[in-house]
């Protein structure tokens, strides 16, 4: 029994010197950051790279043919736009503005698209006259696709729901955009379908 107790004492002696141990290492992780490191760190992320001259293909006008999908069983309404990106605070981000139409009324939009050094993840953000929502969305690029998913309101659900956009850069001068998202019942189906031609 004696030899018991003092194992049982060594044990607790231990955990406490562990758990002492893994404060003083916390406190010493949770202290005042390296200035220098800081610094380096802050400019790092801050500095556009190769990631960011990917999208230099996006940067100009362009004229928009636009196909959208109410009812996947009917054909989608069609019509037509212009788009202008530009480069803003040290091609940082991609500024876009956005007109056209949308079930025979005026629709206007604009963007916010670029690289995030810290997540290495593409990144879009949207605003229209069509709602008064933001949809926000983040995606990976593969060759010369970038892929997002997002949330989004939707005024059908009246909710946000899951969309997928996939953004396929063809060359300089051309490049599509796809959306998907639940459908009637809920199953995906194709939204929108947005090809660029650059204006000469």
């Amino acid at each position: 029994m004696k030899l018991r107790r003092v194992a049982q004492y060594l044990v607790v002696v231990a955990g406490f010197t562990l758990a002492g141990a893994a404060t003083a290492s916390d406190k010493k992780k949770s202290g005042p950051p390296d200035e220098k490191a800081a610094m380096e760190a802050m400019a790092k992320a801050s500095t556009p790279g190769e990631a960011h001259k990917k999208l230099d293909a996006l940067a100009g006008k362009f004229s928009v043919k636009s196909r959208m999908w109410m009812d996947p069983s009917k054909a989608p309404e069609e019509s037509t736009g212009t788009a202008e990106r530009k480069w803003i605070m040290g091609n940082r981000y991609l500024q876009e503005s956005y007109q056209g139409s949308f079930m025979g009324q005026a629709f206007d939009g604009m963007g916010i698209s670029g690289y995030d050094n810290v997540t290495k993840k593409y990144f879009g953000s949207w605003i229209d006259s069509g709602s008064t929502s933001m949809t926000l969305s983040r995606g990976t690029m593969s060759g010369n696709t970038i892929t997002y998913k997002g949330m989004m309101s939707d005024p059908m659900a009246g909710k946000e729901v899951p969309y997928t956009m996939k953004l396929v850069i063809a060359d300089n001068d051309n490049h599509k955009m796809e959306m998907w998202g639940p459908g009637p019942g809920g199953k995906e189906m194709k939204w929108m379908e947005l090809a660029y031609a650059r204006v000469k």
